[in-house]
């Protein structure tokens, strides 16, 4: 194992840095936890949470290994004069004047988004006309230990079979930072809350089925290996409240009345601005 594959498993992988804490320095260059996170939000479209927690492990991974990657090539760019090439400056020089324009843009369509207020009863409107919309699939909040054969597996069980309560949860997080292969092990195995079909089949069905506060007397298999899963809690199917989602609402509402405020002014400048075709 080479030493960025070392770094990311056990940095990257353990889930439990804090959001700007330096995961890696790359020639004197800190990249944090807030760098990986700014590209997978990017890369993800904003979805990151719908992303299957093993997943998501492995997009971390593979976003730092890039993040290094650039840092490496950007410092040998500096050393070998590119900074100071006619070739960079001329690009740079294109890219920053496209970036004025861009940016110019977002400020102006930002400034027009903000003159664009919704009221209270359009918002209660909308939640009522609306509620399936804001239905929430039942959730669990479960752990799991990971492990490569059902013999260990089996011996995990035969560990924690007998306990309860309290004891079983702590007995449980203290074998999952132990033994767990998986990138929740140094957390304890806390895989948070997921809703119904987040997870890989087996482990589905498996944790859906569980009561609070018990593990899984038998392993279950998938195509990561052998889980002990401990069930910690569950939340039923619910309709989430007007308060819950009233920010969510506004922000579509607003959005939807930008699309016509920005027509009208597109129009009305278009109108009114010289176009000439040659």
């Amino acid at each position: 194992m080479n030493k960025v594959t070392m770094l990311l498993s056990a940095l990257l992988l353990t889930g439990s840095m804090a959001y700007a804490k330096t995961l890696v320095t790359v020639n004197g260059k800190a990249i944090t936890q807030a760098d990986v996170n700014t590209e997978l939000m990017s890369a993800t479209q904003g979805r990151v949470n719908q992303i299957p927690a093993a997943r998501l492990a492995m997009f971390k991974k593979q976003v730092l290994q890039q993040l290094i990657g650039k840092e490496i090539i950007f410092d040998d760019a500096k050393k070998s004069g590119i900074l100071n090439s006619p070739e960079y400056k001329n690009e740079y020089n294109k890219l920053l004047n496209r970036m004025k324009k861009e940016l110019a843009i977002q400020v102006w369509q930002k400034k027009l988004l903000g003159s664009i207020k919704i009221t209270n009863k359009e918002l209660k409107d909308y939640y009522n006309k609306n509620k399936d919309e804001f239905n929430e699939k039942e959730s669990v909040h479960a752990r799991h230990i990971l492990v490569k054969t059902k013999a260990e597996a089996e011996k995990i069980i035969s560990e924690l079979k007998g306990l309860s309560g309290q004891k079983l949860k702590e007995k449980f997080i203290e074998l999952a930072k132990k033994d767990s292969t998986g990138p929740s092990g140094p957390k304890g195995g806390d895989l948070g809350y997921f809703a119904q079909g987040q997870m890989v089949p087996a482990f589905n069905s498996k944790v859906f089925s569980m009561k609070k506060g018990t593990i899984t007397l038998t392993p279950v298999k998938t195509q990561f290996g052998y889980h002990v899963i401990y069930l910690e809690d569950k939340k039923p199917a619910m309709t989430r409240t007007f308060n819950e989602v009233k920010t969510f609402i506004e922000q579509r509402l607003k959005m939807e009345k930008f699309k016509k405020v920005f027509k009208q002014k597109m129009d009305k400048l278009e109108k009114n601005a010289v176009i000439v075709n040659n």
